[in-house]
C-alpha cells in the first residue's frame, strides 16, 4: 500500500515549469585546453570552476534536501526535483570533463581533495546556513550563465564541444536560478541572514577561484606565459565582465530582491535553438520539437 501510494503521490505531482532535466552529449577529449578565446587566464578560470562543479553541486542539492520536507507546496516540490535532476547531469558532465583533462602537467586532484575536506565542514553547519550558501552560489552561477550567453562574439572562439558543455550549463543555471531561493524563503525567509552569508560566500569564491585559477595557470606556465596577447584578453574580458555584473550582484542585497526579476527569456530562447540545430543536441531538439507541436494544436484550434 505504501509503494502504491507513493507511486500514486509521484504521478500527481504537477510538472516544473521552465526546468528541463536534459542529459548532454559531448567529447570533453575534443576541447584544447586553452579553449575559451585563446586565452589561458579564462580558460584556467572556467577550468577551476569546472573543478568545483561536481562537489559543491552536490552540496547544492544536499543544502535543499535537508529542508525538503518542510515544503508543502506542490509547484515548488516539482521544482525542487527538477533541480535535483539538473544538477546531477551538471555534476555528471563535468566530472567527466575534470577526468579528461587530468595529466602530469595540469592536475586538480589535490585542489579536489581540499574542496572535499572543507564541503564535510560546510555539512556540519546549521540547515538555514547551508542553503543560504546555496541561495547565494547561485546567484553567482545565474550571473555568470547569463554573461557567456549574452556575448556569443566570444563564444565563437570555443570549440563546438567547449560550446556544447558551458551554454547548455548556463541556460540550465538560469533555469532553476529561483529554487533554492523560494526554498529558503518558504522555509526561513531570513533576509538578514542571507545578505550576511552573500558577503561571506562572495570573498570565499573570489579567493576560490583565483587560487584554483592560479595553480592551474602555474602547471601550465611553459604553454601559457608566452601567449601574452591572450592573457592581457582575457584579464580585460576579466574587468569587463566584474563592472557590467556589479549591478546584477548588488541588486540580491536589496528588500524584495527576487532572481526571476531579471529576464533571461529570450536569451534562452534563442540560445536553446542554436543548441537543437547548430549543435544538434537532442535535449533541446525535443524541447523545440514539443514547443513547435503546441504552437501547431494551437493554431489548428483557432483555424476550426
Amino acid at each position: 500500500m505504501t509503494q502504491v501510494t507513493t507511486e500514486k503521490l509521484y504521478q500527481h505531482r504537477p510538472k516544473a515549469q521552465g526546468i528541463t532535466i536534459r542529459r548532454l552529449q559531448f567529447n570533453p577529449k575534443a576541447i584544447r585546453r586553452h579553449y575559451f578565446a585563446n586565452s589561458p587566464v579564462m580558460s584556467h578560470l572556467l577550468t577551476a570552476l569546472s573543478s568545483t562543479f561536481p562537489i559543491g553541486e552536490q552540496f547544492f542539492v544536499h543544502s535543499v534536501r535537508n529542508v525538503r520536507d518542510q515544503v508543502k507546496d506542490e509547484n515548488l516540490q516539482a521544482q525542487i526535483a527538477a533541480f535535483i535532476g539538473q544538477e546531477a547531469m551538471h555534476s555528471q558532465a563535468h566530472t567527466a570533463f575534470n577526468a579528461a583533462w587530468r595529466r602530469d602537467d595540469y592536475n586538480l586532484d589535490r585542489f579536489q581533495a581540499w574542496l572535499a575536506r572543507k564541503d564535510d565542514d560546510v555539512k556540519n553547519l546549521h540547515p538555514k546556513i547551508q542553503l543560504a550558501i546555496t541561495c547565494a552560489f547561485e546567484h553567482f552561477t545565474a550571473l555568470l550563465g547569463g554573461y557567456i550567453l549574452r556575448h556569443p562574439e566570444v563564444l565563437s572562439t570555443l570549440d563546438d564541444d567547449a560550446v556544447k558543455l558551458w551554454v547548455w550549463h548556463a541556460i540550465e543555471e538560469i533555469e532553476h536560478r529561483a529554487v533554492a531561493f523560494d526554498v529558503y524563503q518558504d522555509v526561513y525567509g531570513d533576509d538578514k541572514i542571507r545578505r550576511l552569508i552573500m558577503r561571506s560566500v562572495t570573498t570565499g569564491f573570489a579567493s576560490l577561484t583565483f587560487y584554483s585559477a592560479s595553480r592551474l595557470f602555474l602547471q601550465d606556465h611553459k604553454k601559457s606565459i608566452p601567449k601574452l596577447g591572450g592573457n592581457l584578453f582575457g584579464l580585460y574580458l576579466l574587468a569587463k565582465m566584474f563592472v557590467q555584473l556589479l549591478p546584477e550582484y548588488l541588486s540580491y542585497y536589496k528588500t524584495n530582491f527576487h532572481p526571476s526579476d531579471i529576464d533571461y527569456s529570450q536569451l534562452l530562447k534563442y540560445w536553446k535553438t542554436r543548441l537543437a540545430e547548430d549543435y544538434q543536441l537532442e535535449g533541446f531538439q525535443q524541447e523545440l520539437h514539443a514547443l513547435f507541436n503546441v504552437k501547431y494544436k494551437k493554431q489548428a484550434i483557432k483555424t476550426e
